[in-house]
């Protein structure tokens, strides 16, 4: 089986680097922006930039962004390439037809797509975006006019060796195809079908041979041959004598690219897939929604609130490993009156907004943080968390699955960092975006989003497990209400007319307040006013406001929530307003103030016992006493000035209390003129033993805390480089070398005038030095700057291998690109050659370390080797791609 592939050619071919050489700095900008990777780190010259965008880790983050249609342009480009590829050799010499006239247009691929004219603009835009992120590049180089399609090198081995279902394209081609192909695939007003073609071959065709080729048509292109004896086995036999099959072994047939064209009629898919497909799923009235958002970012609300005041009072320890224990989970889930899986999803929200955090003790504990979130109201509190889950990079649905060591992934774990969540969140929001607001909007199913996702990226299908968990997490926060997307969740997003689009931005980034003031607007009004009943309860008949929040967490117990919210007073919920600070008569007042009716008697009763009761037995906090059998002794120490500072108490006619330790307490005393003595808890005298004190050293940070990080979440700096920046430093940097290579092409035709003075004979063994700036004059043992140097014995090329002079490289090429000593520059080459099947003079280090220069044609380039023929040898070798010290094209003429 022959392959058609092109020599060298005759004339001198544009590469994939000349395409981004003559881009403008707005184009490349543009690149840049589109594929980010491709600037960290900042290449140093342009081609170093192409060898980057055709590398196979920056193709597959490429395609891992491209949507289904870009993908078939690129499917459609790749496989009508060598169709309209030009001749590589003398027409005498090529059996594989004329190429197919034409360039290879938008035009031609939204044929080949199988589209209508109404997809044409769908198609062009897809191309020139794919052109724009240089997945496709213009091998014409007349910007403005019809584009000239032709795939960056690499994607080849990406999209595999059939793409779109189509074989190889080889040679011999039977008569008349290539023309009928070219009919199919020309102008509009020319075009017609390939049936005619087709027919005239398959005149003579064995029963069953038509079947096979409709059977191979549409993919896979590869079929096993029927056992022999058969009439199916006489079919493939005759289909293989008349070039409409070729074998690639004893066992198989491919069909050729050019009679799969044929058999679909010129086209390279059934139909293009130009727009996602619709979401699917139940209509839901906006206010339904709105009203679900408000009452789920309410709760959420109340819910952070509640886990800062459970872990002030009882902070939980940090497991070793980073992150929050079961038990502990347990303990909030059974506080917040919820499940575990909803109350990881509150405590790793607190911690984003910086709510809550690892205090860095030894051992370490969660603790609430000091912010201005108890004087903010719900909705700007639900901004700010909101706002951290839009920026997170955490996947809190994974909690309590399994890592890949079988252990359970706790809330606030290390483990729990994706990279694409950002990403894969903008898509879900865009989805649910893409309906414009009205009346009603639509709650699609998780399935259903994976399905547009999947339009989208579909070398990147998103997990449907984290497609639930998002949307189940967007429901929590008040982004949606019973599965749609809520007023206060479409102000978060800039743009709704593409999910794949579709950016979200932060609340500091927009105008003040819009999702604040957004749920502001869906909220029910407040109410100051609590229905107060002689049962110890009270009804607060709607969304209570600031002030009444904080009087009935004080001083009561929900009962039940809803509509309108119950309340109990109990000794206990009194007394806790007695500890907070308050009275009797002040709660009192208070309550008779917001209650349309009379405070009831067995209401105040209540307050007025437990304040009569409460403080009646007084506990605080001593660090030391003082105690002597005459009270004369202790007379006036707790009022003299000098020993302020020890906080005495008298508590009793001879015992006084100090805030400060025994020791302390010990040396003032001292100091004073007082022959004080230690006791023990026995009331024993100590005894002083002299010893080392030691030094209180400050307790280390946790290994979470240093994982997780212990400050309030700050902005991320961005260090991409300037996409403009980096242009303007690639121009020079190319402006630099252009200037380089004319030196060179100077000194070149220099010693091509030395090398074949006299007797014509050139001058081996020696290369030019090119000419620099003035400098100071070198010492007499070295040659003048332009003169011929002596080439030293480990540069010297070898005499048994063939050395290419000064005369035989044309000065065009070395003008335009004298070789490259950077390993992209070098690679970038390579590739160009390898795509065109032409030779390029390869400098390797032998393994003596001498350099030895040949003409190879590339063959394959992967795994940091490189697969050449030496036309000269007709054998094959392999180079470690690290002993290439430089490349150079060959001359351009024959």
């Amino acid at each position: 089986m022959a392959s058609s592939l092109p020599a060298a050619p005759a004339a001198a071919t544009r590469h994939f680097a000349d395409d981004l050489r003559q881009r403008s700095d707005t184009a490349l900008a543009a690149l840049l922006r589109a594929r980010p990777d491709l600037a960290a780190p900042s290449p140093s010259t342009l081609r170093s930039l192409a060898a980057r965008a055709s590398s196979r880790t920056s193709l597959e983050r490429a395609l891992a962004r491209s949507d289904a249609l870009t993908l078939q342009v690129l499917e459609a480009v790749l496989a009508l390439e060598p169709v309209f590829r030009p001749p590589s050799g003398p027409p005498e010499e090529s059996s594989a037809g004329s190429p197919l006239a034409g360039p290879l247009s938008a035009e031609v691929v939204t044929w080949a797509l199988g589209g209508s004219a109404e997809d044409g603009p769908r198609v062009d835009a897809a191309v020139r975006r794919a052109v724009e992120q240089a997945l496709l590049w213009d091998a014409g180089g007349e910007y403005g006019t019809t584009l000239d399609l032709r795939t960056v090198p690499g994607l080849d081995e990406l999209l595999g060796p059939n793409p779109a279902g189509l074989g190889p394209h080889l040679d011999p081609v039977p008569a008349g195809l290539t023309e009928a192909v070219g009919h199919a695939l020309g102008p509009a007003a020319g075009r017609t079908g390939t049936a005619a073609a087709l027919g005239a071959l398959l005149t003579e065709a064995p029963p069953g041979a038509r079947a096979i080729l409709d059977a191979l048509a549409w993919g896979p292109p590869v079929g096993v041959v029927p056992p022999a004896g058969t009439r199916p086995r006489d079919a493939v036999n005759w289909l293989v004598t008349e070039h409409l099959l070729v074998r690639s072994d004893a066992r198989h047939v491919v069909l050729p690219r050019l009679v799969g064209l044929a058999l679909r009629d010129g086209h390279t898919h059934r139909e293009p897939r130009t727009l996602p497909p619709e979401p699917r799923g139940r209509a839901v009235p906006t206010a339904t929604a709105d009203a679900e958002a408000a009452s789920a970012a309410l709760e959420l609300v109340r819910r952070v609130r509640l886990l800062r005041q459970s872990w002030d009072e009882s902070p939980p320890s940090v497991l070793r490993a980073g992150g929050l224990g079961v038990r502990d989970l347990r303990r909030v889930a059974a506080q917040l009156e919820t499940d575990e899986r909803a109350t990881a999803f509150v405590v790793e929200v607190a911690a984003l907004a910086g709510l809550v955090r690892d205090d860095g003790e030894a051992p370490p504990s969660y603790v609430p943080t000091v912010t201005d979130w108890d004087d903010l109201d719900d909705a700007a509190r639900w901004a700010r968390l909101v706002e951290a889950w839009l920026a997170s990079r955490r996947a809190p649905w994974l909690v309590g699955s399994r890592d890949d060591k079988g252990a359970l992934r706790a809330p606030l774990s290390p483990d729990l960092q994706r990279p694409w969540v950002p990403r894969l969140r903008n898509g879900v929001l865009g989805v649910l975006a893409a309906e414009p607001a009205g009346g009603t909007v639509l709650a699609p199913a998780p399935e259903d989003v994976v399905e547009v996702l999947t339009w989208h990226t579909p070398r990147s299908v998103p997990p449907a497990t984290a497609v639930e968990g998002l949307l189940t997490e967007a429901e929590w926060l008040g982004v949606t209400g019973a599965g749609a997307l809520s007023t206060p969740g479409r102000a978060l997003l800039t743009d709704v007319s593409d999910p794949q689009v579709t950016r979200v931005t932060r609340t500091s980034d927009r105008s003040a307040g819009d999702p604040a003031e957004a749920l502001r607007a869906v909220l029910p009004h407040e109410v100051d006013e609590i229905l107060l009943q002689g049962d110890l309860t009270g009804i607060v008949p709607g969304r209570p406001s600031r002030g009444l929040a904080r009087l009935l967490e004080r001083s009561t117990d929900i009962e039940s929530r809803g509509a309108a919210t119950t309340v109990r007073f109990s000794p206990a919920s009194v007394t806790r307003a007695l500890d907070q600070g308050e009275t009797a008569d002040g709660m009192l007042d208070e309550l008779a103030h917001r209650s349309p009716v009379p405070v009831p008697q067995p209401l105040e009763y209540l307050v007025r016992d437990t304040a009569r009761r409460h403080g009646a037995v007084r506990v605080g906090t001593a660090s030391s006493y003082l105690r002597a059998a005459d009270a004369t002794v202790l007379a006036g120490l707790e009022h003299d000035p000098t020993l302020v500072g020890l906080g005495l108490v008298r508590l009793a006619p001879t015992v006084l209390a100090a805030s400060v330790p025994a020791a302390a307490l010990h040396e003032a005393l001292r100091k004073r003129g007082l022959v004080s003595a230690l006791e023990g808890p026995d009331g024993r005298v100590l005894v002083a033993r002299r010893g080392v004190t030691g030094r209180a050293m400050p307790a280390p940070r946790s290994a979470a805390a240093i994982r997780m990080g212990t400050s309030a979440p700050a902005e991320v700096v961005d260090r991409t480089p300037d996409p403009e920046a980096l242009v303007a430093d690639l121009r020079a940097v190319e402006e630099a070398a252009r200037a380089g290579a004319r030196a060179r092409a100077d000194a070149a035709d220099v010693a091509r005038s030395v090398s074949t003075s006299g007797s014509g004979i050139p001058l081996r063994g020696y290369r030019v030095v090119s000419a620099v700036p003035p400098r100071p004059e070198p010492p007499a043992d070295r040659p003048r700057p332009g003169a011929l140097e002596p080439l030293a014995a480990a540069d010297a090329p070898s005499l048994d291998r063939p050395v290419t002079s000064a005369a035989d490289v044309d000065a065009g090429a070395l003008e335009e690109d004298a070789g490259t000593q950077h390993p992209a520059d070098g690679l970038a080459l390579l590739r160009d050659a390898l795509r065109d099947g032409t030779t390029v003079i390869v400098e390797v280090a032998g393994h003596t370390g001498r350099l030895e220069r040949r003409e190879l044609k590339p063959l394959n380039l992967d795994g940091g080797r490189l697969r050449a023929l030496d036309p000269d040898r007709e054998a094959e070798l392999t180079i470690a791609v690290h002993r290439i010290a430089s490349v150079l094209p060959t001359s351009s003429t024959p």
